[in-house]
């Protein structure tokens, strides 16, 4: 490990998902040839790596999910399963040449800034100094299982949606999954005519947006490739769309809720026949207060003759199945965990320790306070992308991380030659901006009477409560009186 570099900062990004990659290849774009990417795994990709269920689907369309600067005309879909995203981050990265900048099996374990730079510790026993941590660690990242008492004594195959065990056959077999959420959603009609029996164990029933999935022609294809403002218009077009719709209805226009709220009622109404059946599916929250899903095959699914959805709450697991609190048993032969994950971990659990080696998990022990979703008082040139508060309710999370890795490299350029050696926000700025937060959330979706993943323990959503407008126009540039700089 070695002192600051005084020419270039040595810049380590935590992480090569979808914001890492992103991270690189703009350090790399503006002259930084000092910076490694730290992975834990044996490859790229975050998310799309790690899921691979059935069914696995962006409800993004993959026209905007993607980054701007490297669109793409081979999409099949307008909604893209997820191995076509998958192939699309390893094909950006190889044309990159990230590939060189990255360490694979490096799972970060300490960062601790000390005499001036940060010291990093990997569970391999690797280490490594840096001036400048981007943590680039992803939000849908840690798998959650439930709390059910005799998860342990199920007999037969189980296994959490994001760690699925392709080598279980489901062909014939009785399929119990817990969870209603986007990916139980998407999984329910993609083996509906495979196994004997699906059984949907739900807690909360969800509001769906019914939007069709289209195949993308290879005509269709020939012109996107062959006409790159096209190509440009399809992302910008989506992006509108988003911005004028979803992004307004959430932190407050009421006309583009009601709109929004028509269409989901609509859809329940218009496609489940059995009334007792849709009671079951009607949430009893607002419209997008959870995360809003988005199918057109989901209530078809759940109505086939093999499929049951069961509210029962459940008491128990067994090793022949599931016992419900009324005493009924489910018998199963496969048992999935579509419960989710810890989506506000963030860089918690990775002994990050900043000045006078306080801890971020000690600072955030009553609330996950940041300045901008970015930067943390107490923690020089450290930096997160798509941190706490950042928009990932509203807009397409990849054209988040742009602006954000755009917003953060305005102020790694002030370390660069030497300009400043330490660089991190003030209190007050910090404070004001959660202030300001705390105040707007009142407006949104989210503080309307739900439980979901987008609220931390104390019941606040960690979101952006403001217009995509705001978002842009901050993240233009710093208000380098926000900061401290040394």
């Amino acid at each position: 490990m070695t002192q600051r570099n005084t020419t270039s900062p040595r810049i380590a990004v935590i992480g090569a998902g979808m914001s890492g990659l992103l991270a690189g290849i703009k350090l790399h774009q503006a002259g930084y040839r000092d910076f490694r990417i730290f992975e834990k795994a044996d490859r790229v990709g975050g998310t799309w790596r790690d899921n691979t269920y059935p069914g696995l689907t962006c409800d993004v369309p993959s026209q905007h999910y993607c980054y701007s600067f490297e669109l793409s005309a081979e999409w099949s879909r307008l909604f893209s399963p997820g191995p076509e995203i998958q192939a699309y981050f390893e094909a950006v990265c190889a044309k990159y040449a990230l590939t060189s900048h990255i360490a694979f099996g490096h799972e970060l374990c300490g960062a601790r800034w000390q005499d001036g730079c940060w010291q990093l510790a990997f569970a391999n026993g690797a280490e490594h100094g840096c001036d400048v941590v981007i943590a680039a660690t992803g939000v849908l990242h840690h798998p959650v299982l439930p709390d059910i008492a005799g998860r342990e004594r199920f007999a037969g195959h189980s296994f959490h949606t994001a760690r699925w065990d392709h080598a279980v056959s489901l062909s014939g077999r009785r399929v119990g999954i817990i969870g209603t959420g986007s990916t139980a959603i998407q999984i329910v009609p993609a083996i509906i005519d495979t196994v004997a029996q699906v059984t949907l164990f739900q807690r909360t029933a969800q509001w769906i947006l019914p939007l069709p999935n289209p195949p993308y022609s290879e005509a269709d294809k020939a012109a996107l490739r062959a006409d790159p403002a096209r190509l440009a218009e399809a992302y910008h077009a989506w992006s509108e769309r988003f911005r004028l719709t979803i992004a307004r209805a959430v932190v407050g226009d009421a006309e583009q809720m009601a709109k929004l709220a028509d269409a989901c009622r609509r859809n329940l109404e218009e496609n489940v026949a059995d009334p007792a059946l849709r009671a079951r599916l009607t949430p009893d929250y607002a419209v997008a207060c959870k995360r809003l899903v988005m199918s057109d095959q989901f209530y078809p699914a759940i109505q086939h003759r093999n499929a049951t959805l069961e509210t029962t709450a459940i008491a128990a697991i067994e090793p022949a199945g599931v016992r419900l609190a009324d005493g009924r048993l489910h018998e199963l032969d496969v048992l999935v965990y579509a419960t989710g994950f810890d989506a506000h971990r963030f860089v918690r659990g990775l002994n990050v320790c900043g000045v006078d080696g306080v801890s971020l998990d000690a600072v955030w022990a009553d609330a996950m306070h940041t300045h901008r979703s970015l930067t943390v008082p107490g923690f020089p040139n450290f930096f997160m992308m798509v941190g706490p508060n950042s928009p990932i309710g509203n807009f397409s999370l990849i054209m988040v991380a742009e602006h954000q890795i755009g917003y953060i490299l305005q102020l790694v350029e002030l370390l660069r030659d030497g300009g400043a050696q330490a660089i991190e926000p003030k209190p007050e700025a910090c404070a004001a901006f959660n202030d300001a937060l705390r105040d707007a959330m009142g407006n949104t979706v989210w503080v309307s009477g739900c439980r979901s993943w987008y609220l931390d323990r104390n019941g606040q959503p960690i979101l952006w409560p403001w217009s995509l407008e705001r978002f842009q126009a901050e993240m233009a540039a710093p208000d380098l009186d926000e900061y401290a700089i040394a």
